[in-house]
């Protein structure tokens, strides 16, 4: 049923459904502006002030100050407006944008995943459905050609960590250069300041900034829309006052003519300069990467309507300063405010700087979680900060890191004009990966003819490459540290993907025959004592190696065992009535089963609701479910549980949320049994097993988990010892341990130590 059906029908008319459709994404576009656009609009505080910071000088005739403002203009239209609202947006995962979710696109589509313990049935997920369209022969040549080389699976995951790296990266720089160059601006007016006491002022705002992060940003978020907002108004403002003031005809050189007139006459200095012109769209990978939070049409309303006039206007104005007073070039910005309202913008530029460093370190702590799940990155504390809005997350540990580097930054460079050679190469870098990952949609996704994905990468990506290029020529400059950085953090990810790859592959070349378990009989050769065993393995298929070398050490387990597996899906989310894939391993007398718990790469792997009584109601409910059609199941076959039944016992979709549905005790199911009659076999029948495992339930829960240690092999070289022996060692034990990241209660633990080598 569409949307305007569904309003009819609950009695409301077209009209009122059209007003109050329009008046929510007006509301989401101004709360937007707090969190999108924080970073792009403080861009003019930097803009000029790098470009001109080279060799590159001003003339009499201004046609540096014309070829730069027409390549800032030319460079916000075809970037931000055109490739990021026009196309980019529409790219987006279930209503998720970023690099993870183009990639997560193509995983879905193209069979690129290399995640572990990937099933036919995660393809029967509502979010993982995808288009019915047919092939075209250029997809299926694509498709075709990522099958034959399995390899290019792992290049595309190089190539889209590089992108997020870099992106990690600009959430060094971002808060460093807005903030130093929103307190540079006191030296304006106190001209005898000196540059110690600006870095310091800087340090304590970025601490106080890092301080904040743990209350969240949902305890701020309501003063973010206002201050951007105000902002954005106030350099329009100003940019109208200098254009009428110092000169009208600013307007005409938007012409791509000047662009061609500044390259000829400044030559390889012009082009160097570049790198300062692409800091004006610095931020603009944000609107993708925040399309979760708020809805397309909203950004781009938002966009359209308020950011992007006012921030032209607020360029041409610069611009139109600098024609008349060459000579305050490297204060530009400041120096184009009029007297009487200097202070009241200098405030709001701070305040503005601070909304603008907030919405990247935000930005930062969602890619940390991602790569978590896609095991990327070693196992950290994620914190919900807001019990309302999923998705706003605290890490402690990537949250004091990044205000160690910042502050090694500030005080290290002290100069933002070498922050701002670092920046654009960051940038830079990022928009060019999404511009190849892109062209990939169009192709594999899209089902578009290929001459207009090569279209679309040539064109944009020739523009991201020639700002890329000017950003290289300025790495002694300041431009290696998004490199160091980048490749700190790669090697980082990299490392810990290729030992917990290694780690699974142990696993499953390693696990229990089923043909060994069958012939051990349903007491499995050991003493079945009471209670549930819960074994968490990464194996979706199979018994786990921990499990055999449990039993091998200590003959004895419990009367129902459940094989656990946590794993990541392909998707951004998966709900919470579709998060349980519940089966039995072996004959039904073995009392063994597996249960799959999946979640999307946006989701929060942490089992703080009840997990116990949630998990034995599902088994409970799948027992009854297969007496009921058991000529349709098989022993390993998966069944989810969408029954009003068990909607009901998780009504509540929010991770916090725990729900009002108590699990039946075992003297519950006993009273029932006595009241129907036991002279009903099959009554009896379907409740013996549910009786059993409630009993089981009520004599305990114990959780095993496999404590594994990494060796590289003896026969290894150096450089592999190092990386497994080293640094995967150093980052597993100083990473967050399963059993935390869980929330197993601690007097339930069980752990088997084993050692495998790669």
């Amino acid at each position: 049923m569409n949307p305007s059906a569904e309003f009819v029908e609950q009695g409301i008319s077209p009209q009122i459904a059209k007003r109050a459709s329009c008046l929510s994404v007006i509301t989401l576009a101004y709360q937007s502006l707090g969190v999108v656009y924080g970073d792009l609009s403080t861009s003019p505080l930097y803009v000029y002030k790098t470009t001109f910071s080279g060799k590159l000088s001003l003339h009499e005739d201004d046609e540096e100050i014309y070829g730069v403002l027409s390549f800032i203009f030319w460079t916000f239209t075809l970037i931000a407006l055109v490739k990021y609202i026009f196309f980019v947006m529409s790219a987006d995962d279930n209503g998720e944008g970023g690099t993870f979710a183009l990639y997560s696109l193509l995983c879905r589509h193209a069979k690129l995943s290399i995640l572990p313990n990937q099933h036919a049935t995660d393809e029967k997920l509502s979010t993982y459905a995808t288009e019915a369209s047919a092939d075209t022969w250029q997809s299926s040549t694509l498709k075709s050609f990522f099958e034959k080389h399995p390899r290019c699976h792992k290049v595309l995951l190089i190539f889209v960590l590089l992108g997020t790296c870099m992106a990690i990266g600009d959430g060094v720089l971002t808060p460093t250069i807005s903030v130093l160059s929103a307190v540079s601006g006191v030296k304006v007016k106190i001209s005898g300041l000196h540059d110690n006491y600006v870095v310091i002022i800087s340090c304590v705002i970025l601490v106080g900034l890092f301080s904040l992060q743990h209350y969240g940003t949902n305890r701020v978020a309501f003063m973010f829309a206002p201050i951007v907002t105000a902002w954005l108004l106030c350099i329009s403002s100003i940019g109208i006052y200098n254009i009428f003031r110092w000169n009208r005809h600013v307007f005409c050189v938007i012409s791509p003519i000047y662009m061609l007139k500044f390259l000829k006459n400044t030559g390889i200095e012009g082009w160097v300069s570049l790198g300062g012109v692409v800091l004006s769209i610095t931020g603009v990978e944000t609107m993708f990467a925040d399309l979760g939070h708020f809805s397309s049409s909203s950004i781009k309303v938002a966009f359209t309507c308020l950011v992007y006039p006012c921030l032209i206007l607020a360029y041409m104005g610069e611009a139109a300063f600098l024609s008349k007073h060459h000579e305050d070039i490297q204060r530009s910005f400041y120096k184009a405010i009029p007297e009487s309202v200097f202070w009241p913008v200098f405030i709001v530029a701070t305040f503005a700087a601070v909304v603008g460093s907030q919405a990247v370190i935000s930005a930062t702590f969602s890619m940390i979680s991602q790569c978590c799940a896609l095991n990327c990155f070693p196992r950290v504390k994620i914190v919900h900060t807001s019990s309302k809005i999923y998705g706003q997350i605290y890490i402690p540990e990537v949250n004091w890191m990044l205000m160690c580097l910042c502050l090694a930054v500030t005080i290290g460079l002290r100069d933002t004009n070498m922050m701002g050679h670092a920046y654009g190469l960051a940038v830079t870098t990022v928009m060019f990966v999404t511009t190849c990952l892109m062209a990939l949609v169009m192709i594999i996704v899209w089902k578009k003819k290929i001459i207009s994905a090569v279209a679309f990468l040539i064109f944009f990506g020739s523009i991201e490459l020639l700002y890329i290029s000017a950003s290289v020529y300025k790495v002694p400059e300041g431009g290696w540290i998004p490199l160091v950085l980048s490749l700190i953090f790669m090697a980082v990810m990299y490392i810990w993907n290729y030992g917990t790859m290694k780690k699974h592959q142990f696993d499953v070349e390693n696990k229990v025959s089923m043909n060994r378990i069958v012939s051990l009989g349903p007491s499995l050769g050991m003493v079945r004592v009471p209670g549930i065993g819960l074994v968490y393995s990464n194996l979706a298929i199979g018994v786990p190696a921990v499990f055999g070398h449990f039993v091998t050490n200590l003959p004895a387990f419990h009367q129902v065992l459940v094989f656990v597996c946590v794993k990541s899906v392909q998707v951004p989310h998966v709900s919470e009535n579709e998060r349980l894939l519940i089966s039995r391993v072996g004959p039904k007398e073995y009392g063994m089963f597996r249960c799959i718990v999946r979640y999307g790469y946006k989701d929060l792997q942490q089992e703080n609701y009840d997990f116990e009584n949630r998990l034995v109601s599902g088994i409970v409910q799948f027992v009854e479910t297969e007496e009921e059609n058991a000529s349709e199941l098989t022993s390993e076959s998966f069944r989810e549980f969408e029954n009003s039944a068990f909607k009901g016992f998780v009504a509540s979709e929010h991770p916090y949320t725990n729900s009002s549905h108590k699990v039946q005790s075992s003297c519950d199911i006993q009273a029932e049994v006595a009241e129907t009659g036991i002279g009903c076999l099959e009554n009896t029948q379907l409740k013996h097993e549910s009786f059993q495992i409630l009993k089981a339930k009520e004599s305990g829960v114990a959780y095993i988990l496999g404590h594994s240690h990494a060796k590289a092999k003896k026969s290894s070289s150096i450089i592999k010892k190092f990386a497994i022996n080293v640094v995967y060692a150093f980052l597993s034990k100083n990473s967050r341990e399963p059993d935390v990241v869980l929330n197993v209660p601690h007097t339930s633990l069980l752990e088997v130590g084993m050692i495998y080598y790669v």
